[in-house]
């Protein structure tokens, strides 16, 4: 295997248009989110459930695509990489902690670009510092030394 069959592999081809980059986690929450938006939009224009079901089906149609949208943006697999290389170069990079420790970190930072955009850490730092505690796993790092690394993944993704 040359290494543009490597690059192939890795590439996360949408299963319709074959374009790389597809993350079925982050059309999910696009689908999701734009679902509830959408179906709650429309309930109460239609004034019953039935309104509320047509908008949650259409709502996922247009929240999947704009979570593909999201999706461009964040690639796990390259974030990973990147991180796994840059993360003992970082100013808040302690030496007793290895890449396992910061990953979780790194990955809620990077996905928190898909839930919040563009909005300040600081609106969503309480919210993130809640999810920390639940995807950490194995992780040393509490959130104090786990918030740095979540800001720095946040903005790669953000300039990405």
């Amino acid at each position: 295997m040359d290494n543009t069959d490597v690059k192939q592999s890795t590439a996360n081809r949408d299963p319709i248009s074959g374009t790389p980059g597809a993350h079925p986690v982050g059309v999910g929450i696009g689908a999701a989110a734009g679902g509830i938006a959408a179906g709650a939009a429309a309930g109460t224009l239609a004034a019953g459930p039935v309104g509320t079901v047509i908008g949650a089906a259409v709502g996922a149609v247009v929240g999947g695509l704009g979570g593909k949208a999201v999706a461009e943006h964040f690639d796990p697999t390259v974030e990973e990489q990147y991180w796994r290389s840059a993360y003992n170069s970082e100013p808040y990079y302690k030496r007793e902690f290895g890449f396992d420790d910061y990953a979780p970190a790194y990955r809620l930072g990077g996905e928190a670009y898909g839930r919040y955009g563009d909005k300040p850490f600081a609106d969503f730092e309480k919210d993130l510092a809640e999810d920390y505690q639940r995807a950490r796993g194995k992780s040393r790092l509490e959130w104090n030394d786990a918030k740095a690394a979540t800001r720095a993944a946040w903005t790669r993704v953000r300039g990405s």
